[in-house]
C-alpha cells in the first residue's frame, strides 16, 4: 500500500521516546519522508518504526574501563600472597 499525505502510520517519535500514531506531512519517491507524531505533534523525519542507536557517552565510557581496571588489580592484589609465602592450599608436595 502506497503511503498518501495525510495518512496514519505508525513510526518511532523522537520526543515521546516510543512507537506512535503519525501523519504523514511529505513524501519523498512515494515513500513517507517527513511526520507528525499525533501525541506531541513534533515534526522528524521517517524512521521505519526504528529507535535511533543509544548514544555514548565517551567520557562515562572511559571511566567504566578505567574502573573495571583497577577492580581487576585489587582483585588480583588480593590473591597474591604479601610475605613472599605460598598459601596453603598450594604448597608444593614433598618428595
Amino acid at each position: 500500500m502506497r503511503a498518501r499525505l495525510g495518512d496514519d502510520i505508525d513510526d518511532y517519535c523522537v520526543k515521546c521516546k516510543r512507537v506512535m500514531n503519525h501523519l504523514v506531512v511529505s513524501l519523498l519517491n512515494d515513500e513517507p519522508a517527513k511526520v507528525r507524531c499525533r501525541t506531541c505533534h513534533g515534526d522528524h523525519d521517517f524512521r521505519h518504526e526504528q529507535a535511533p542507536p543509544p548514544k555514548v557517552d565517551p567520557r562515562k565510557a572511559a571511566l567504566a574501563l578505567e574502573k573495571a581496571a583497577a577492580a581487576a588489580a585489587r582483585a588480583a592484589a588480593e590473591t597474591l600472597p604479601t610475605d613472599g609465602e605460598l598459601p596453603a592450599d598450594v604448597m608444593p608436595e614433598e618428595a
